[in-house]
């Protein structure tokens, strides 16, 4: 038997990571009537997550477009953090540290120099440094290591911290929550009106936002010519735990390229060590394996070898929602009143205050601010969803 909510929201927003959050947040805050949907609103990839803010250093090539948005979005999050935390009341664990790349060998130097390289092509700020000077800075690394990249404006904030922070922000600038899952768009006269969920309610609403992360495909109801095209890729991600006796171990975030293999480490003020993450191909499998803990552990243990007398005290796995261009997908679709926040891949996190505004503006206008419209869904064909998950998975933002 259905209950229905008999006057509209203006926003439904589907899916209750850091990414839905921000957004039902920001259109409260615009005055929009709000509404979220999720059975664990501020779990997911907040619990998963190593929280880098990190615009330089993830830099890759053929992503220059994507680079704009990332830096629109690290040049907003002091204030962002600042007024989240007012509204709040809560403490986001943001740290304005820098990050250090570095390199352990002559291979992985020559990488680190094409990268400065593209970085000074696309105007950044990095400094090259040799070896000796990587370790001056942290000292706990291999004295092997061949060189490095200081960044300082490539900082980081706790996804834990951050997810209780905008769900407590939501709750408090009066966004309903629906602590339950969305089963099926509801489609009256092809306009999106809102969705049926599990618990048989029916919200009813103006707008519909779908930022259910790699599950975003999955909703029912949604036409084929708006299927989300978004996949899981898998990240196992390790924490450890700093003793007082070792402090500090790192000042800032340390990164570096070990076989191939993309590793970082990331120092939290309370003594937490993130070290992370594997990139995996599998479908919707979040299993952590004792294979993706040996290597991040071996390749950690390779850049700073004091890690392995660290306690190991927790391993997670989950999916980070990856479009075909690694770019997120953020406003209207083909389906008028339903419009998208997910695909951010590795820099959901980063992208958390611009996809905020973003939405917020879309919402309540009609059109996406001119940072946001390279990203349009519409830039995409319609895929087939991949199969549903077997098991209950998270979200690796």
């Amino acid at each position: 038997m259905h209950s229905s909510e008999q006057r509209p929201y203006d926003v439904l927003v589907i899916g209750g990571g850091i990414i839905g959050l921000v957004t039902a947040w920001r259109a409260a805050q615009r005055g929009l009537r709000t509404a979220l949907a999720d059975p664990e609103p501020g779990g997911g990839a907040a619990q998963v997550a190593a929280g880098m803010l990190a615009a330089v250093t993830e830099l890759h090539y053929g992503e220059q477009t994507l680079l704009g948005l990332n830096l629109a979005s690290a040049r907003r999050y002091p204030q962002f953090v600042a007024e989240l935390e007012e509204a709040s009341g809560l403490d986001t664990g943001y740290r304005a540290c820098g990050t250090l790349a570095v390199a352990l060998d002559a291979d992985d130097r020559a990488h680190l120099r094409e990268l400065h390289a593209l970085q000074r092509q696309s105007g950044l700020t990095s400094e090259w440094l040799s070896g000796r000077d990587c370790r001056r800075l942290e000292p706990m690394l291999a004295p092997g290591v061949r060189g490095g990249l200081r960044v300082d404006g490539d900082h980081q904030i706790d996804p834990r911290r951050l997810a209780a922070a905008l769900l407590a922000a939501c709750e408090r600038g009066g966004v309903a929550l629906y602590r339950t899952t969305a089963e099926r768009l509801s489609v009256v006269r092809e306009r999106a009106a809102g969705a049926l969920l599990a618990d048989g309610t029916e919200v009813v609403a103006d707008q519909v936002v779908l930022a259910a992360g790699s599950l975003s495909g999955r909703l029912a109801g949604v036409p084929p010519e708006v299927l989300v095209p978004v996949r899981p890729v898998k990240g196992q991600v390790l924490r450890l735990t700093v003793p007082r006796a070792y402090a500090p171990f790192l000042n800032r975030t340390v990164r570096a390229v070990v076989r191939g293999s993309h590793v970082y480490l990331v120092p939290r003020e309370n003594g937490e060590l993130v070290v992370g993450a594997t990139t995996e191909e599998l479908g919707w499998d979040t299993t952590v394996t004792a294979g993706g803990v040996y290597e991040l552990l071996r390749d950690a243990h390779e850049l700073v070898p004091g890690i392995t007398e660290l306690p190991l005290t927790e391993t997670r796995a989950g999916l980070r929602p990856a479009s075909p261009d690694n770019a997120p997908l953020l406003g209207p679709t083909a389906l008028p009143g339903l419009l998208l926040a997910t695909g951010h891949y590795r820099n959901g996190v980063l992208l958390t205050p611009v996809t905020g505004d973003a939405m917020a503006t879309v919402l309540t206008t009609g059109e996406l601010p001119q940072e946001a419209r390279p990203f349009t869904p519409r830039r995409f064909p319609a895929v087939p969803p991949p199969p549903a998950p077997s098991v209950r998975q998270e979200q690796l933002v």
